[in-house]
């Protein structure tokens, strides 16, 4: 588990993510998780993975350098916290075999998303204040949708709506979607608490663990060998992963 973990965060930490991305079809493809219990399981992996991932962010880029852009994250989160409790309640209540294919659609929605931000350029757009305050709230409802319904943080999504909405570079807005992602999380793991799924935390402390001290320590050598492998070998490779991952997924019994 701490290895498969590991293995996953070094894949996240080469592009800039945590990898849960990653991790929940190995949670259902190998470890036959079902698909509530993973999604849950991931959440927990990755809402760890985010509050250690803050403080060292923070020392990198520090709060009195993104306090000018602390109303972006207040303009998100009014869209992102309906959303993460919206997408929380509604995996609770799919069959299993629908969650299953919302899973298998999503990885290929990311999969896009990751190819696209890669290999063509970001431009602003050039909006009135107010329709971006509006398209804020609706990008920020969706995004916290899709990361409860996946158990991720939502990084590859909100950095580049950052980018694209409000003009920052991308290292504000990797700051700026930590920031994000961390309540939006908190919000989707209270409405998963309530469902009797998630008593497959307690279950699997051990394996729980493992495999978050894996993804921790993953992301950190994925950080520092960022870079490495050039991005044009790196990304296609694994965006087929998520393609793959996403049609076994959608075979799952």
């Amino acid at each position: 588990m701490f290895l498969s973990g590991a293995a996953i965060g070094i894949l996240g930490g080469m592009i800039g993510l945590g990898g849960a991305e990653f991790r929940l079809p190995l949670l259902i493809g190998l470890f036959g998780f079902a698909a509530l219990p993973a999604v849950i399981m991931n959440k927990t992996m990755s809402l760890v993975v985010v509050i250690t991932a803050i403080p060292a962010r923070l020392i990198a880029v520090p709060l009195t350098e993104l306090s000018p852009y602390l109303y972006i994250v207040l303009n998100l989160l009014a869209g992102s916290l309906i959303g993460a409790w919206l997408g929380a309640h509604w995996a609770t209540k799919l069959a299993s075999k629908t969650l299953y294919r919302v899973i298998a659609i999503l990885l290929v929605l990311v999969a896009i998303m990751l190819f696209v931000t890669h290999f063509f350029a970001i431009e602003p757009l050039n909006l009135p204040d107010a329709l971006r305050i509006v398209l804020g709230v609706a990008a920020g409802l969706l995004i916290g949708v899709v990361a409860a319904l996946m158990g991720v943080a939502g990084g590859e999504l909100l950095i580049p709506t950052i980018v694209l909405l409000y003009g920052t570079d991308v290292k504000i807005a990797g700051s700026l979607s930590l920031l994000v992602s961390l309540p939006t999380m908190l919000v989707a793991f209270a409405r998963y608490s309530r469902d009797s799924s998630f008593a497959v935390l307690g279950q699997n402390k051990g394996f729980l663990i493992a495999m978050t001290l894996g993804s921790i320590t993953g992301t950190i050598l994925g950080g520092l060998l960022l870079g490495v492998i050039p991005s044009i070998v790196l990304i296609p490779l694994l965006v087929l992963l998520l393609v793959l991952s996403s049609i076994k997924v959608w075979n799952h019994k």
